[in-house]
C-alpha cells in the first residue's frame, strides 16, 4: 500500500524554502545558512530521537519537512507526529512545522528518487540504517544519523564505504553526539587538558585501564508516572544491537573527544587489543507486555527465548587500547530500577598529576557529579593551587563554576549548578546546528570522520568476537576480506593477520 498524506498547510513558506535552497541537477547542495535552505528529510523514524531535531526551531531549517516510512501504522511513525504536533501546540514558543509523510513498501525508493530534501534524518531501527546511509549519500544527500551507525562487521564495510561515496559526493555524512554538549563533559574536558593540573593521561594496563566508564541502564520506565513504550523490536539485537554495539557509541566518543582532542584515530594503526564479553538480561512475557504493550513475544524474537524467558545480549565488558593507552567499557540492561533510584554511570580518567571521576548514584541522587582527586604523592598546597588556578581560569567562560573539598580524603567537587545544564534533549539542537555549519563551511575535520569509523570499529568488531566465540574465533584478513583458520584466546584479530 501507497500513501501521500500532509499535516499541516503548505503555502507560501514552503515554495519559499524551494527558491531559497535550488541546486544544479546532478550537484551537490550549497549552502550559505540563508533561512529556510535545510530542507529536511526524516527517513523511518523509530526512535524519539527523530522528532527532537524539531523541538525548536532554526531560522536555517525549512518548517516542511518530509516523512517517509514503510506503513501508517508504524508505531515510530505515529509517535514522531505526535511529538511535532506537541510541539506545534505547546503554549512556550510553539514551532511549525509542516509534515508532508509518504508511506509504503517502496518508501526508500521514492526518497531517493523525488529528493524532496537536502539532508536526510535517520533515528530508529537500526538493522537497516547503515544501507539507508549509503543509499542516501550515493543519491548526493547529507546525511544526520542517530547512533548507533552500524552495529555488525557487515554495517561497519558499508559505512566505510558511505564516508567514502560521501567524500565523493561532496556531501556530508555526521553521527548525532549530543554527549559532546552536556555541561559536565564540557568541563571534564577542560580539566583533562590542563597540563598543570591533570598532567597526561596515564598508560594503564588492562587490568586497571587509564580510562573505565561503566553505564547501567533500564528498559522499562516510568516517566510522570507514565510506562515509556518501547517498540517489541528493540529487544532483539539484530535491530537494535548489543549494549556493546550501542551505548559505548557514546562513551567511545567522549574518549575520543576528551583525551585526544582535535586527533585523528586511525584504526588500522592507532587501535589494539580489542577484546570483550557479553551476556544476556533475562525478560519475561509480563515484563515484555508491560515494556511494549504487546501480548505476545514476536516471531523474530522466537531465537532468543529459553524455557518461556527471553535473553537479550544488552550487557557487555569491552576492552582495547587507543595510542597505547588501555580502556575499559561497561554497559549494563537491567529491567527496572529498584524503586527511588534510576539509571547511573561512572567514570575514572587517570592523569599523572590527578584522577577525574564522574558519578552518577544514589550519593548524588542520580544526577551525575565530577570530582578531581589529588595523587597521595603530591602535596595538598601544591595540588589546591593548579585547581584553583584552572577553575579561576574557566569561571571567565562558566561563571557558575566552582569547587569544595569533601569528606574524602584528596577529593574535590567540582560544582556544576543543575540549572546550568540543559537537559538531554536540547543537546540535538546544538548538533544541528554544528551539523549545518559544516554544510556551509564544508570543512568537517578530518577527525570527525575517522574518529568515526574508528569507533564503529571498535564496536563491531566487539560484537563479532562474541558472534564467533572468542575460544574458537577464525583470523580475519583485512585485505582479502576472508577468514582463515583458527586461534584460541586471541584478543584482536589485527595482531594475528595472515
Amino acid at each position: 500500500m501507497k500513501s501521500f498524506f500532509m499535516t499541516g498547510i503548505i503555502g507560501l513558506m514552503f515554495l519559499s524554502c524551494m527558491q531559497q535552497s535550488k541546486e544544479k541537477e546532478g550537484n551537490a547542495p550549497t549552502f550559505t545558512a540563508s533561512a529556510g535552505e535545510v530542507k529536511l528529510i526524516v527517513l523511518a523514524p523509530g526512535h524519539f530521537h527523530a522528532d527532537l531535531l524539531q523541538k525548536s526551531a532554526m531560522s536555517q531549517v525549512c518548517d516542511s519537512v518530509y516523512v517517509y516510512a514503510a506503513s501508517p501504522e508504524d508505531a515510530g511513525l505515529k509517535q514522531y507526529l505526535s511529538a511535532i504536533e506537541s510541539f506545534n501546540t505547546r503554549t512556550d514558543n510553539p514551532t511549525a512545522w509542516q509534515t508532508v509523510v509518504y508511506t509504503g513498501d517502496d518508501f526508500l525508493h521514492n526518497m531517493i528518487t523525488q529528493k524532496k530534501g537536502n539532508v536526510v534524518v535517520l533515528a530508529g531501527n537500526n538493522k537497516e540504517k547503515t544501507e539507508y546511509i549509503l543509499k542516501a549519500v550515493d543519491a548526493g544527500l547529507n546525511v544526520l544519523s542517530d547512533k548507533p551507525m552500524a552495529i555488525n562487521r557487515k554495517d561497519f564495510l558499508l559505512l566505510e564505504e558511505a564516508y567514502k561515496e560521501a567524500e565523493s559526493k561532496g556531501v556530508q555524512l555526521y553521527d548525532m553526539m549530543t554527549e559532546r554538549y552536556d555541561m559536565l563533559n564540557i568541563i571534564e574536558k577542560e580539566l583533562i587538558n590542563d597540563p598543570d593540573l591533570f598532567g597526561e593521561l596515564q598508560q594503564g594496563t588492562p587490568g586497571d585501564p587509564a580510562v573505565y566508564m561503566e553505564s547501567v541502564h533500564h528498559f522499562y520506565k516510568e516517566v510522570s508516572g507514565t510506562p515509556l513504550i518501547r517498540p517489541a523490536w528493540y529487544y532483539d539485537v539484530e535491530q537494535q544491537g548489543e549494549g556493546i554495539a550501542d551505548v559505548t557509541t557514546h562513551l567511545i566518543d567522549l574518549l575520543f573527544w576528551k583525551c585526544f582532542p582535535g586527533q585523528s584515530i586511525d584504526y588500522t594503526r592507532d587501535i589494539g587489543n580489542i577484546s570483550s564479553t557479553h551476556w544476556a538480561t533475562e525478560i519475561t512475557l509480563p515484563q515484555f507486555a508491560k515494556s511494549t504493550g504487546e501480548s505476545a513475544f514476536p516471531d523474530y524474537l522466537q531465537k532468543y527465548i529459553d524455557n518461556a524467558v527471553l535473553k537479550v545480549f544488552t550487557n557487555g565488558i569491552l576492552q582495547f587500547d587507543v595510542k597505547n593507552r588501555n580502556i575499559g567499557l561497561k554497559v549494563i540492561w537491567n529491567y527496572q530500577a529498584p524503586e527511588g533510584s534510576g539509571d547511573t554511570f561512572m567514570s575514572v580518567v587517570k592523569g599523572t598529576k590527578s584522577i577525574l571521576k564522574t558519578v552518577q548514584g544514589k550519593e548524588q541522587g542520580f544526577v551525575k557529579q565530577l570530582y578531581v582527586q589529588r595523587p597521595n604523592e603530591l602535596k595538598k598546597k601544591v595540588f589546591e593551587d593548579y585547581l584553583e588556578k584552572s577553575i579561576s581560569r574557566l569561571q571567565a567562560t562558566y561563571p557558575f563554576l566552582s569547587y569544595s573539598e569533601t569528606n574524602l580524603a584528596g577529593t574535590y567537587l567540582i560544582h556544576i549548578p543543575v540549572a546550568n545544564r540543559e537537559g538531554h534533549e536540547w543537546h540535538f539542537t546544538y548538533v544541528a546546528k554544528r551539523f549545518f555549519q559544516y554544510l556551509v563551511d564544508q570543512n568537517m575535520p578530518e577527525w570527525e570522520k575517522l574518529n568515526a569509523l574508528a569507533k564503529y570499529y571498535i564496536t563491531t568488531k566487539a560484537v563479532e568476537l562474541q558472534t564467533i566465540g572468542i575460544d574458537t574465533c577464525e583470523v580475519y584478513d583485512e585485505s582479502s576480506k576472508i577468514f582463515h583458520g583458527s586461534l584460541k584466546d586471541i584478543r584482536s584479530y589485527r595482531d594475528y593477520k595472515k
